[in-house]
């Protein structure tokens, strides 16, 4: 063999060595001083209990007589006393005689809008800003997913269009004259050839809209909880219900809404009626509110009912019946930290009138601060399965700055596993 081979094969092998050496005094330091952090951030603990239920509301459902409706509130939508709620047509050929007429009359708003707005005149350079403006008012009011103002903004858009032509003389104002009164004339033959074969579904009272029968309308009414019973409401949860499904729709005839459910005997004890509980939607509809508890039943094998109700949401909740709920009795917020990394100190202390000392022992975690280990005090809040929720000990001194940069903060590294871990102990070199 070569010496520069044999050469090469001893280099090759010192290395491979000084590697191995390398990994072995890093696998012999971990196990014998292993330093674990984790960071820690702010989180929030629930007193809280699960259950199911169903929302109740003062509901009237509006029949339909025919298959062929043209629904004119939106879910959720406010009602007036003898507002049009839906037209009813006869046949097919009347919903699309109704939708020709829906089209022209549109046509006709803008021409209308047209020829109120060429009478105002403007210098062409102006004109052009404002189509801008109006185009990029548009384009964000689409991205915003602002919808409600975006039938207007078009209109203001195509006008300023037509508006600019009449400035250049391109637009033959008697021509747009013209079409507009042929629209009214279209528009009103139509609407004689509709008016037998449309009927006109009006509210009795006012309300709040909702487009969802569900057959739980006259099972289920604010006037039946006062009696309700925990048997009965598992029964009516068990039960098929279907709706009309011929009604074009209902009406919520009352601001205040019912959430009814069971509940154990044992938290229902911590339940007051009068008082108000924070309830927390989480399926069909994200949202926290605040109910008045207006009822607890008799307890009947080991659950009571448990009647709720609110004046706010009405018109977010209006889809909602069947719910999962958490009935939230207090919420503690504070530091989440690994219950590992939470240590007990015995600490020595001086009296201040007998100058005797005394020990006692205080709640610490460690934390990372620069190279150095750093004892901050805390108080356990809460408890989980794998955590404790604390809070920063407050310093004893408000305006000692050094004080209060110990306090623990969210975000801080804090030492989960360490060796001899003590205040000021230096972690990392170099």
């Amino acid at each position: 063999m070569k010496q520069g081979q044999i050469l090469n094969r001893i280099v090759m092998l010192v290395l491979f060595g000084a590697i191995l050496v390398y990994l072995g005094v890093n696998v012999v330091g971990s196990l014998t001083d292993p330093l674990i952090t984790t960071l820690s951030y702010t989180y929030t603990v629930d007193d809280a209990v699960e259950t199911t239920g169903l929302l109740v509301r003062e509901e009237t459902v509006l029949p339909a007589q025919t298959l062929y409706a043209d629904i004119l509130p939106a879910e959720g939508e406010k009602v007036a006393k003898g507002e049009s709620i839906a037209y009813l047509y006869q046949s097919a050929d009347a919903l699309e005689r109704s939708s020709q007429i829906q089209a022209l009359a549109l046509q006709l708003e803008q021409l209308e809008y047209t020829l109120d707005a060429a009478g105002d005149g403007g210098d062409s350079a102006q004109l052009n800003r404002e189509i801008l403006d109006s185009m990029v008012e548009l384009k964000a009011s689409v991205a915003r997913r602002e919808l409600n103002g975006l039938s207007g903004d078009t209109l203001d858009l195509k006008s300023l269009i037509y508006k600019r032509e009449y400035a250049y003389g391109d637009g033959d104002l008697e021509a747009t004259q013209q079409a507009a009164s042929d629209l009214r004339s279209q528009i009103s033959s139509l609407q004689s050839a509709a008016a037998a074969s449309t009927q006109v579904v009006t509210a009795d009272v006012s309300g709040t809209f909702s487009g969802v029968v569900d057959g739980y309308e006259s099972l289920l009414t604010p006037e039946s909880l006062e009696s309700l019973t925990p048997s009965a409401l598992e029964e009516l949860e068990r039960r098929e219900v279907s709706g009309d499904e011929g009604a074009v729709g209902k009406l919520i005839t009352d601001s205040t809404w019912y959430f009814v459910c069971n509940v154990d005997e044992a938290d229902a004890r911590r339940l007051v009626e009068g008082e108000s509980i924070t309830v927390r939607f989480s399926r069909d509809w994200s949202g926290e509110v605040s109910m008045t508890i207006e009822r607890l039943s008799e307890p009947e094998e080991g659950q009571v009912l448990v009647v709720l109700s609110s004046d706010r949401y009405l018109s977010e909740t209006t889809l909602l019946r069947g719910q999962s709920v958490e009935l939230i009795f207090d919420s503690v917020t504070g530091i989440r930290v690994p219950k590992e990394a939470v240590r007990v100190e015995e600490r020595t202390g001086t009296d201040e009138e007998t100058d005797e000392e005394y020990t006692y022992q205080q709640t610490v975690v460690y934390a990372v601060v620069g190279a150095q280990a750093e004892a901050k005090d805390v108080t356990i809040l809460a408890e989980g399965e794998d955590f404790f929720l604390v809070e920063a000990v407050e310093p004893d001194n408000p305006d000692n700055t050094t004080q209060a940069k110990k306090a623990l903060r969210s975000g801080d590294e804090i030492i989960v596993r360490a060796e001899n871990l003590y205040d000021g102990k230096v972690l990392r070199t170099g």
